[in-house]
């Protein structure tokens, strides 16, 4: 029989990158609702895509064996309530919740690895008095408690930049907000979460040093890492602009601390039967290790480098939990020893009058076997129109 899996906004990129999981040739692979719809728009109503997904599982005709997700929100959320309502294994939205809203995931690591955690404070954007609501000193970071990636994500030196940022937010905020506060109302909330819905910001204190990422799984409660990233920032330390796999720069002390962590809080918030990454900071100075935030899926930006070094898609152990079976990675079964992705960004706006042609993307490949290009613009897009960017660098 076939085995149908259904993944969130898939593109053919991850149908090359699935085609690497093993046992692919018994699966069916078939997107849920699709990438524009799920990923580009920016502007979301999470109550509509649920019913439209459901429609589609519906009028499927065969078996729903597998959901399964590898974006950020909506499909984060959307993935274990779409799971829940058909059994399928996937974690509770509120562990998942307690993960991805920012000022909850703060509250919560406070209770169990405060020693990681940097001083933070909640706000209201739309408040009159926003500098008065942070009881913090210049400079520190603000941002909301969802959204993608860095965007909307401000460093604030002072009162003028603060102004600016909360302008900024304003304008932007319920583009997801507004959708995260149906997913919030899905779910009992805390007392201290009162007035701090999808709406809400955070302010964070300023840390740095290296930052690493492990990702693994926690199935039926047993918790797993499956490999450890390194995250090389831009010279303004604002962007990331290029992953290594394995991590080289962490030594191993610190990179058992961060695992050790990662288990201690998914299993505070009784995250399981789900994929996870954690981002991390470790001064290297001061030793002092700083958690930055927990995803709760695979990383699609990891998956081609899983391939490369590993041998398989980190899609493996995500689809393995989603039928209910222990999820297995290989361990450097791939070609290479390490891989790398890198992003290419440009500091100032303006129109993308041309684009790498068939032939340039070849003759890269050419020089690097097996190298993937991946072009997120085409010829007439304004770089300040595109979506869930930085808010640093386009």
């Amino acid at each position: 029989m076939t085995t149908n899996i259904f993944v969130l906004g898939l593109t053919d990129l991850q149908r090359e990158e699935l085609a690497t999981v093993r046992g692919a040739e018994e699966y069916r692979f078939h997107s849920l609702l699709d990438y524009t719809t799920l990923v580009l728009e920016t502007d979301y109503d999470l109550d509509a895509l649920l019913d439209r997904a459901r429609e589609q599982l519906d009028t499927f005709e065969g078996s729903v064996d597998a959901i399964v997700a590898h974006w950020d929100f909506p499909t984060s959320v959307m993935a274990p309530i779409l799971a829940a309502e058909r059994g399928i294994p996937a974690p509770s939205l509120t562990s998942v919740l307690k993960c991805e809203h920012k000022y909850w995931s703060r509250l919560e690591q406070a209770e169990c690895v405060p020693e990681v955690v940097p001083q933070f404070s909640s706000f209201d954007p739309f408040g009159e008095d926003v500098l008065g609501q942070i009881d913090m000193d210049f400079p520190f970071w603000v941002k909301p408690v969802k959204a993608h990636s860095s965007n909307l994500g401000f460093a604030i030196h002072d009162e003028d930049e603060l102004a600016d940022a909360v302008d900024k937010i304003r304008a932007g905020i319920s583009d997801l907000g507004d959708a995260f506060d149906q997913a919030l109302a899905r779910v009992e909330l805390p007392p201290e979460l009162e007035g701090a819905g999808g709406n809400s910001c955070l302010a964070e204190q300023i840390v740095s040093g290296i930052q690493a990422a492990p990702e693994g799984t926690v199935f039926q409660g047993e918790f797993h890492v499956h490999g450890l990233f390194d995250m090389f920032k831009d010279e303004t330390g604002h962007s990331i602009a290029r992953l290594d796999y394995p991590a080289g720069t962490v030594p191993q002390h610190v990179q058992d601390r961060m695992i050790d962590v990662a288990g201690r809080f998914l299993r505070h918030v009784g995250y399981d039967n789900g994929s996870f990454n954690v981002e991390y900071m470790w001064d290297e100075e001061t030793d002092e290790l700083w958690l930055i935030e927990v995803n709760t899926r695979i990383s699609q930006s990891h998956s081609d480098l899983f391939a490369k070094v590993d041998g398989a898609s980190n899609h493996t152990v995500a689809i393995n939990i989603a039928l209910g079976k222990p999820p297995a990675m290989p361990h450097r079964e791939g070609r290479y020893a390490v891989a790398a992705k890198c992003a290419i960004f440009h500091d100032a706006d303006g129109v993308v009058t041309q684009v790498p042609s068939a032939e340039e993307i070849d003759a890269v490949r050419n020089r690097f076997p097996q190298a993937e290009v991946s072009v997120d613009v085409e010829v007439g897009d304004r770089l300040s129109e595109l979506p869930h960017q930085d808010s640093y660098r386009y």
